[in-house]
């Protein structure tokens, strides 16, 4: 079987699928816009809106041909298995080599995403990332994800070797357990880029602290994120595990939106916890880990991929790339149920905030976030069912506003 043949169909098959979600895309612009959002935009900066969609679509067309090419030429040419010669013939160091090769092919793209930050952001006035503070951003994400991507390699030959079909078990539980040491991690991860302060004294920080404490939630901290050094666009979460909340505001939601606002969006974000909407999601995030287990498990037992693309004999690294191919077909599918899912519990989310009395507050503070992250006001239906994990802002306020009544 021409197992490089396969790979080369299933990589150029995932790329028209990106287009196609593309062009649906770009469809939208030209989507009339529902009456109750139709006060979100003035006429010149929807005209404006329409610009930065027109120019961030032309890139990702870009993006996507680019990658599609350079993924190519480097299974055509069997560029990993030669650069993987050059290293010692030791499992972890053919690995090593792979996950190297991948890191120094992913820089090509670099140009990309520096004009998008650099040049269509500060073009449209959202930009506030230097030059330097950019670099420094792009060296601890690559150094982060080869850390990750090597302990996990190794989880995955160690229990391949040790295990043999048994690691579909193994492999599962074990990237479950990390993806949950990565999420507790998380608030200290986050300080690598970014700086926290305390939340003020005052009556924003009461009336959180009460509306958490009302549900039986602790509050660790309530924290403020300087994400102004790299955007002008807002956004709010929580973090932490259980009933242990911390609260991060972005400095911008907090200079942008009133209290009450800022309140609709924590007793939504409150919604989702009193829904076990994180636990459900960490369900669907281990269905996803059992199959790549599997996609690894039926890989890994198949010697003759690897000699079909050019290597001696199984390589732990390449094995991430084909499991990350053979995936991709089943992911249409699969982001299609967990989006659907998704858009559910923003629906419940939202009606809690209704219920907490916020539900005009929760309106218009979608309004403005949307206005202040240039949303889309109408996205094409097929295209909000088979990406989006929100429902669309027209459909959120017509939902919350039934929910008022």
């Amino acid at each position: 079987m021409n197992y490089k043949l396969i790979g080369i169909i299933i990589i150029t098959l995932t790329y028209l699928y990106g287009i196609v979600l593309e062009i649906l895309e770009r469809r939208s612009a030209n989507n009339p816009i529902p009456a109750n959002v139709a006060d979100v935009y003035d006429p010149e900066t929807y005209k404006k809106w329409r610009a930065y969609h027109a120019e961030n679509s032309r890139l990702s067309f870009i993006s996507q041909t680019v990658s599609f090419v350079i993924s190519l030429a480097l299974i055509l040419s069997n560029a990993y298995p030669a650069f993987a010669r050059l290293f010692p013939k030791t499992d972890f160091l053919q690995m090593l080599a792979v996950f190297l090769f991948s890191t120094l092919t992913d820089l090509l793209l670099l140009p990309i995403s520096w004009y998008d930050t650099m040049v269509i952001e500060e073009k449209y006035g959202f930009n506030r990332t230097s030059q330097k503070t950019f670099w420094l951003d792009t060296l601890k994400e690559t150094l982060i994800s080869l850390a990750l991507t090597t302990l996990i390699g190794l989880i995955l030959m160690w229990v391949h070797k040790t295990l043999g079909d048994w690691m579909i078990v193994a492999f599962t539980a074990v990237m479950v357990v990390l993806a949950l040491g990565i999420s507790f991690l998380s608030p200290v991860l986050t300080k690598i880029f970014n700086k926290f302060t305390p939340l003020e004294d005052g009556e924003l920080k009461d009336r959180l602290t009460g509306l958490l404490e009302k549900h039986g939630y602790k509050v660790r901290a309530i924290q403020v994120m300087d994400a102004s050094r790299r955007s002008t666009k807002s956004n709010a979460y929580f973090t932490g595990f259980g009933k242990m909340k911390t609260i991060v505001l972005y400095d911008t939601l907090v200079e942008k939106m009133t209290t009450d606002e800022i309140c609709a969006v924590f007793a939504h974000e409150m919604g989702h916890g009193l829904h076990k909407d994180t636990l459900k999601n960490q369900i669907f995030s281990a269905v996803q880990m059992f199959l790549m287990a599997v996609f690894a498990w039926l890989t890994l037992r198949t010697p003759e991929i690897f000699t079909s693309f050019g290597f001696d004999g199984i390589n732990y690294g390449f094995a991430f790339a084909l499991i990350g191919f053979e995936f991709a077909l089943f992911s249409p599918l699969f982001s299609l149920l967990v989006n659907a899912h998704s858009r559910k519990a923003e629906y419940r989310a939202d009606r809690q905030a209704v219920e907490e009395g916020y539900g005009e507050a929760l309106i218009s503070g979608l309004k403005k976030l949307t206005r202040e992250n240039f949303g889309d006001l109408a996205p094409d239906p097929l295209l909000v069912k088979l990406t989006y994990s929100h429902p669309t802002l027209s459909q959120r306020i017509a939902a919350i506003q039934a929910a008022q009544k």
